[in-house]
């Protein structure tokens, strides 16, 4: 985590989780996100570690506090408690180990009954480098992310693929939802006198924008690009 991250003011503070089985990941992709390393030698996580991340939505700063989970069955007592007050997650499968996919709905099954309705989900198949041995086509993720409802990319933690993006994409949506949360309940306690309306009807308070998710970017540049696919 790095210093001047967590010094730096901010206009939002969002809690987000990584989700999954064991060893798909999890680690190393906060690691890459939060201060682009990785970690070959990366072990099991205990309990539950998290990391800081500010990134600029439109003119607002956003401090990202991502948790990273067990995955291990031992610490699901434990780690079922940091769900709540989550504003988001990404929901991590290992794409050449089908049993992590398999697993998917179990997790997200967990992550709705302790969490917040609004809760920002995305579907995460990592370890996109490894496709010689995978076992889980992009096909399925697709399919199970249109199903649930949820926002999907391929990502691989080692190549640095895709990894930024589906950060971003959860905490540009988490920024939407919260706009569009205290727009309504700015207009309920007669608070707001004024209101506009996007191209999408939704009405807003002056001086708040729905952010679209190409304008949300890192307060560093990431080091690649590729296309992603969302469903919601």
């Amino acid at each position: 985590m790095a210093e001047d991250s967590y010094e730096e003011e901010c206009d939002y503070l969002f809690k987000a989780v990584l989700i999954g089985d064991s060893a798909v990941g999890k680690s190393n992709l906060l690691s890459r996100f939060s201060k682009d390393e990785f970690r070959l030698d990366s072990k099991p996580t205990i309990g539950v570690e998290f990391a800081y991340r500010n990134v600029h939505v439109g003119d607002k700063i956003i401090k990202a506090q991502i948790w990273d989970t067990a995955g291990q069955e031992r610490f699901r007592a434990i780690t079922s408690s940091y769900y709540r007050g989550a504003l988001g997650a990404l929901l991590i499968y290992d794409i050449t180990r089908r049993t992590t996919f398999e697993n998917i709905k179990k997790w997200l099954f967990e992550l709705r009954d302790f969490s917040n309705p609004d809760t920002v989900v995305v579907l995460v198949g990592n370890k996109s480098d490894l496709r010689h041995s995978r076992e889980v086509e992009e096909d399925d993720g697709k399919s199970l992310a249109e199903s649930e409802g949820l926002y999907f990319l391929e990502t691989s933690a080692l190549e640095n693929v895709n990894v930024e993006e589906a950060f971003l994409v959860m905490i540009g949506r988490i920024h939407e939802v919260v706009t569009q949360r205290n727009a309504s309940e700015n207009k309920s306690n007669g608070l707001a006198t004024k209101a506009q309306a996007n191209g999408n009807g939704t009405v807003l308070p002056v001086g708040k924008e729905i952010v679209n998710i190409h304008e949300v970017t890192a307060t560093t540049q990431p080091l690649s690009s590729s296309s992603y696919c969302c469903y919601k």
